[in-house]
């Protein structure tokens, strides 16, 4: 037999090795590495979702994108007749001057006997509206206008202008705040009364009838109906013109 040459004792990595050595360590094992093509794909697909949101958000704020009708929502339908004309009068008066006012209407409404917070009721409403000052001509006759012979002078007699009801505007008028007791929110739960705000506007056209007596809108509506005679009677020819104001008979 011929002579064996001494082999060199397997090494703990030895790829030859069918098992590791006394006290070595087992062959390192390379993690998966996720491949390109994934982190490239997972990339895009971030990239794309916050695209959508700054699209969606700049369609939004621009209002670009459509709005969709809401299938639950809940629709008014108008279901009134038709209007009915009951007269038509022939008006005779000049509307001279017309007033807006503005009113804080504070009611408050209570028991005598039980706290405010059990039983009581306070608004505060805002009424806004306004009234005419008018002034009647046709109540005027012969004798109410005088021309001198020359007919280069004119004399004009009219009633004291008046005032029309107020008109509560109701697109600018608007319930401000509303405090209610216990038993009263129960009550409006089982009962709603539509005449519940019939008493603020009643209230407030009262005191804005008031406020236009005190205002001098009365005045106001005599010298614009003043300027407006003398500036029509001049362009006729007339070179003197006096318009008076006074109560009418009785």
């Amino acid at each position: 037999m011929g002579e064996q040459k001494p082999t060199r004792p397997l090494g703990p990595y030895d790829p030859r090795a069918t098992a590791p050595l006394p006290g070595g360590p087992w062959p390192p094992q390379e993690r998966e590495r996720p491949s390109r093509g994934r982190v490239g794909l997972a990339l895009g697909a971030v990239a794309l979702l916050v695209l959508a949101v700054m699209l969606l958000g700049g369609l939004a704020r621009w209002q670009l994108w459509p709005s969709f009708p809401n299938p639950f929502a809940a629709r008014s339908v108008d279901r009134s007749p038709p209007v009915v004309l009951k007269a038509i009068e022939d008006l005779h008066v000049y509307k001279a001057a017309s007033g807006n006012f503005q009113v804080l209407i504070d009611l408050e409404k209570d028991s005598r006997f039980l706290p405010s917070f059990f039983k009581g009721e306070r608004t505060l409403f805002v009424a806004a509206g306004s009234v005419d000052a008018e002034v009647d001509f046709s109540g005027v006759g012969k004798g109410a206008i005088k021309v001198s012979e020359d007919r280069r002078s004119v004399s004009v007699t009219l009633p004291h202008a008046r005032l029309t009801k107020a008109r509560i505007d109701p697109d600018r008028s608007y319930v401000a705040s509303r405090e209610r007791g216990l038993i009263d929110r129960l009550g409006s739960v089982l009962a709603d009364s539509p005449t519940s705000e019939r008493e603020l506007y009643q209230l407030a056209t009262a005191k804005l009838g008031s406020a236009a007596t005190e205002s001098g809108l009365v005045a106001r509506a005599e010298a614009n109906t003043r300027a407006m005679l003398e500036g029509m009677l001049r362009s006729l020819g007339f070179t003197s013109v006096t318009v008076t104001f006074q109560d009418p008979p009785t």
